[in-house]
């Protein structure tokens, strides 16, 4: 085994970084516009990352990369622009909106609103099974109901109305 070519860089590192770089940040802006609802249980970001990594650590160990630093500098690299879009969204607001989508309200007192479904590709069979899922029966239990920057549903009940009359208070002596 020639040690000197497993831990040499074969690729100059701002290529790697650059690569990285330009595969990280397409990738997260096309997640963001494309795939809300489908990321599931984690955000875009960390699925993202948890993806580029396992690639990119596969590349540095099977060889495509001939080295173990060139992947190692391109798993460095994704894991700066993870960790430095996070710093962003924390400490910028703006920056927070334009990587997290405002939750978009799929249901409006007991009505579902077909525009914004349509907007997300979620069917009302879909809709319906995610509120049986949150324990509503009926739609009309829903006061909102919003599709959150994760791909989740929240869901505000209407409040329960009290039927039955308020017994007048005994007097006390």
């Amino acid at each position: 085994m020639d040690w000197s070519s497993v831990f040499s860089f074969d690729t100059p590192v701002l290529e790697i970084i650059v690569r990285g770089t330009v595969m990280y940040l397409s990738l997260i802006i096309l997640m963001r516009l494309i795939l809300k609802r489908q990321a599931g249980g984690m955000e875009t970001g960390d699925l993202l990352l948890v993806i580029l990594l396992a690639d990119a650590s596969q590349n540095g160990m099977a060889g495509e990369y001939r080295t173990v630093p060139d992947g190692l500098i391109l798993v460095a690299t994704l894991m700066f622009w993870n960790f430095f879009l996070d710093w962003l969204s924390y400490h910028f607001r703006w920056f927070e909106r334009l990587m997290d989508a405002e939750p978009l309200i799929l249901i409006r007192n007991g009505k579902m609103l077909h525009r914004n479904m349509r907007r997300e590709f979620v069917t009302q069979a879909e809709l319906l099974s995610q509120l049986r899922e949150q324990g509503i029966e009926n739609i009309e239990q829903v006061k909102k109901a919003f599709m959150e920057s994760d791909g989740k549903l929240s869901v505000i009940e209407q409040q329960k109305r009290n039927n039955q009359q308020a017994k007048p208070r005994e007097k006390q002596t």
